[in-house]
């Protein structure tokens, strides 16, 4: 058998420590052997005494990635990324991952049945995966690519597929990031809204605080290095937008994402942001950028059981961020080996990654009169991040605001004229 698991999500990643598989047999199967991954536990194989023990004998077992350094012999195409995979629209080569079983202990009922209880962790919790259910069956080439085969079972087409789903209220109990912003035409900061993240302890002087609401991942593999510096939002991660200047054919910002957690870094990070002048030309130096469709796109997790063979070719099924976007959709990330790890922060400072991005006005709705130089979402590994209430944005400037006060001497000067005239 063949397993293939492929991320949909645009711009949701699965970072270190990576992904981990699990299901439970329908009957008694056991993994004989493995390659591309292997099986975290072995379990009670005390029945094979005298053959050569299977690679795990688990009723449940979980599964996990390979490093890339693996022996050649046991890494099949597709594997071996150390349980990372990059979102789609980043990196599409690396956004899946395979591995390959040899399954045992079937019987003599020739009926094959799928596995039950599929989970996902990516690497802690927050997808939930549906049914197994048959789906097309495999094709796959051989004798370099001039005879196609297809997968099949005595019972069954011979693939089985899941979709799993990411839910943020599962992952999180609390929000992970919040967004600043400032103007060059306004000297007030609007700062992340205070406890965005969970509310800082009393004492003012504490400088590191553990997140209230963070849950424990199940796996003892997975750290948790969740203690951030102190602020009055809380939260892990801050975006800040600040437009530098006001140009007649052009915006310039300088978009800054700073990391509160101590020894925590995010490797590949991104960041997703709704904009109404990403409609049109926008140039980032620093970041690498690519728009995303304005329409609802939604994304998930497949997972593909093949009973042998290579898959075919995976395309996307249309993948999306959760919900309709009316204005256009922005995606940023960092260069590799440059700024494509945003660093953990020290008692005196926060790990940040920073660049400068020139967006193009569109002079009949995006001008200081007519529209907002501000955005008005930003996602964080796609992550919802909480923004400030409008009503506390920086202020655009306006004909009113800028006309000077009338002088009272002035205005006396015109009230004795008057009374004067009509005395």
């Amino acid at each position: 058998a063949r397993v293939t698991i492929q991320n949909y999500y645009q711009y949701r990643h699965v970072d270190k420590p990576g992904w981990k598989l699990g299901w439970t047999w329908a009957k008694n199967e056991t993994i004989l052997s493995m390659a591309g991954a292997f099986a975290t536990k072995q379990g009670n194989c005390s029945s094979f005494k005298f053959q050569t023990p299977p690679h795990s004998c688990e009723k449940s077992p979980v599964i996990a990635d390979l490093m890339p350094d693996a022996l050649s012999e046991n890494k099949p195409d597709g594997c071996c990324h150390g349980g990372l995979l990059a979102a789609w629209a980043i990196n599409p080569s690396k956004s899946f991952s395979s591995f390959e079983m040899t399954i045992g202990n079937l019987g003599t009922n020739p009926n094959v049945q799928a596995p039950m209880n599929l989970t996902l962790m990516a690497p802690g919790p927050g997808y939930t995966c549906d049914l197994i259910e048959d789906t097309d069956p495999t094709v796959y080439s051989d004798i370099g690519g001039k005879r196609q085969l297809q997968a099949y079972t005595m019972s069954s087409p011979g693939t089985w597929k899941s979709t799993c789903t990411y839910s943020s209220f599962i992952a999180n109990q609390a929000p992970v990031c919040c967004v600043s912003l400032s103007t060059f035409y306004n000297p007030k900061i609007t700062s992340c809204p205070t406890c965005s993240c969970g509310c800082r302890e009393a004492d003012k002087n504490t400088v590191s605080c553990i997140r209230e609401g963070y849950s424990e991942p199940e796996s003892d593999s997975f750290d948790n290095n969740d203690i951030v510096q102190c602020t009055d939002h809380m939260c892990p991660v801050r975006i800040h937008w600040h437009i530098m200047t006001n140009y007649v054919t052009h915006w310039k910002v300088k978009l800054t994402i700073s990391n509160y957690n101590y020894d925590r870094n995010y490797s590949n990070w991104n960041v997703l942001i709704q904009h109404p002048g990403f409609s049109q030309s926008t140039t980032a130096y620093s970041f690498n950028s690519t728009m995303l469709p304005s329409f609802g796109f939604s994304g998930t997790f497949s997972l593909q059981y093949c009973s042998s063979g290579q898959d075919s070719d995976i395309s996307p099924a249309s993948p999306h961020v959760p919900g309709t976007l009316a204005d256009e959709v922005a995606l940023f990330w960092g260069i590799e080996y440059y700024n494509d790890e945003l660093l953990y922060a020290e008692e005196d400072k926060v790990g940040a990654v920073s660049t400068q991005i020139l967006l193009r006005k569109d002079l009949d709705s995006f001008t200081l009169r007519n529209g907002w130089a501000l955005p008005r979402r930003i996602y964080f590994n796609g992550e919802d991040c909480q923004m400030p209430l409008p009503d506390t944005f920086p202020m655009l400037p306006n004909v009113s605001s800028s006309l000077k006060p009338t002088n009272p001497v002035f205005l006396l000067c015109i009230y004795l004229t008057f009374r004067r005239l009509f005395t």
